[in-house]
């Protein structure tokens, strides 16, 4: 019965273990990066803008919404 009160702590710590025995036991992946001098990222000149035309709310319309 005991034992039913601690689940969660008995699953994490097992979850833990799992996770620390699968790091353990994979094999590092060797990457292979190419460089390339001549490619080069390009930003976009053109940014998006969002204009938001409209006129603001008074004190007493802001009252009058809530």
């Amino acid at each position: 019965m005991n034992a039913l009160k601690h689940m969660e702590a008995i699953f994490v710590a097992i979850a833990a273990v799992a996770l620390g025995i699968a790091f353990a036991t994979t094999e590092p992946k060797a990457l292979d990066v190419a460089a390339d001098s001549g490619i080069v990222a390009k930003a976009e000149v053109n940014m998006p803008v969002v204009v938001v035309a409209a006129k603001r709310l008074s004190a007493a319309e802001k009252a009058a919404l809530i």
